[in-house]
């Protein structure tokens, strides 16, 4: 490789580097800020979202220990994972289309995912799961708390009829191979973060009430995973135990196609 090419890689991977340090730091000041009776008892998890970047920039974060990336297509999840260090714990965060799920599932790596918005494709992520996977796969559940048309999850609701009360009942019971871990949802602003701390609280109670099965984590807490570049500091303040940041790390995406 010429001396110009070294150069520009060694600069890239330095630049991440010090962009994912930087974001560890805000998280670690924004969880110190809360209350330790009100927060969750670890720090949370930063999911470095990859999508559209090269592999070259996984391995410039992955050298200062970050372990945790998210991205949205199956083929380019699937393609990374090959090419990268085993001990990535990959994180599936688009929309899972039914056909693509034995693909994914076959990501042995693969860490979570936001549960697919129908109990159909969650039987079948649950079923194509390797027999050699030892551990079950989180997941997710999506919530749409904006109530948004454009925005894919459930409806925040858990009056009956509720599907997302239906989907965490049947991933639970009917889906031993998959963990019911928490919520998510893609909404910016405090009240789609009260939402979904508010629908986490009152769907906790259902599940105590329910068969029994796996979920939570292990204090026995629905995760929420909140926040993104421009607002997980308050999303962390707020309870959130996961935050997915793209752009404060990488830099800005290119568009799918260019």
């Amino acid at each position: 490789m010429p001396t110009s090419a070294l150069n520009r890689t060694s600069e890239r991977a330095a630049e991440l580097r010090a962009n994912v340090s930087e974001i560890r730091d805000r998280i670690k000041r924004a969880y110190g800020s809360v209350p330790r009776s009100t927060s969750y008892s670890r720090e949370p998890t930063l999911v470095a979202v990859s999508k559209y970047k090269p592999a070259s920039d996984i391995v410039g974060c992955y050298q200062d220990g970050q372990r945790d990336y998210g991205e949205n297509y199956v083929h380019e999840l699937v393609d990374k994972a090959t090419q990268l260090p085993q001990d990535i714990r990959w994180h599936f965060i688009g929309t899972l289309q039914s056909n693509k799920a034995k693909m994914l599932a076959s990501t042995f790596q693969l860490h979570r995912l936001p549960c697919p918005d129908r109990s159909k494709t969650a039987s079948s992520l649950n079923k194509y799961l390797p027999e050699t996977r030892t551990d079950p796969l989180n997941v997710f559940i999506q919530v749409n708390t904006s109530s948004e048309d454009n925005k894919s999850g459930l409806a925040p609701s858990l009056f009956p009829p509720s599907e997302l009360l239906d989907l965490a009942n049947h991933v639970v019971t009917a889906c031993p191979r998959l963990k019911l871990l928490g919520l998510m949802t893609i909404g910016r602003e405090n009240i789609d973060f009260e939402r979904l701390v508010r629908m986490r609280d009152e769907l906790e109670e259902k599940l105590r009430e329910g068969e029994g099965g796996k979920w939570g984590d292990r204090d026995g807490r629905l995760v929420l995973s909140m926040g993104m570049s421009a607002d997980f500091e308050a999303a962390i303040r707020m309870g959130s135990g996961m935050v997915r940041v793209g752009s404060s790390v990488f830099g800005e995406r290119r568009k799918k196609g260019e």
